[in-house]
């Protein structure tokens, strides 16, 4: 039984980080790919070290992919958040939509001085 329940975390997994990269070639908009490239894919392999932790009950191997794992969601926000930030600061614009229209409180904008956004 547990097997199977391995299985299926591992698959539910896979489709997740699957959602996620045809995400990535499909939206327009940085922000979204953001969004694209870190929520599903981070639950992704979430689901995949967890259906591998119970098919595998092997030590070394259950702490190697819990340290994959506690890197993945470390490094997966702060990169986007910088990302985030980088586009913030040189105006990325989706064409058709202004900054206005998309930010409804600009809390980034109130905190830098005028000269450091480009």
């Amino acid at each position: 039984m547990i097997e199977v329940i391995a299985a299926l975390s591992i698959l539910a997994g896979a489709v997740l980080t699957l959602i996620a990269g045809v995400g990535q070639l499909r939206s327009n908009d940085l922000f979204v790919r953001m969004h694209a490239a870190t929520k599903p894919s981070t639950l992704g392999w979430l689901l995949v070290v967890v259906g591998a932790v119970m098919a595998i009950p092997s030590w070394s191997v259950v702490t190697k992919l819990i340290l994959a794992l506690a890197l993945q969601f470390l490094t997966a926000p702060v990169g986007a958040h910088l990302v985030g930030r980088a586009a913030y600061r040189v105006r990325a614009e989706r064409p058709g939509r202004t900054r206005s229209e998309r930010l409804v409180i600009d809390e980034l904008g109130e905190r830098l001085p005028p000269d450091e956004i480009a």
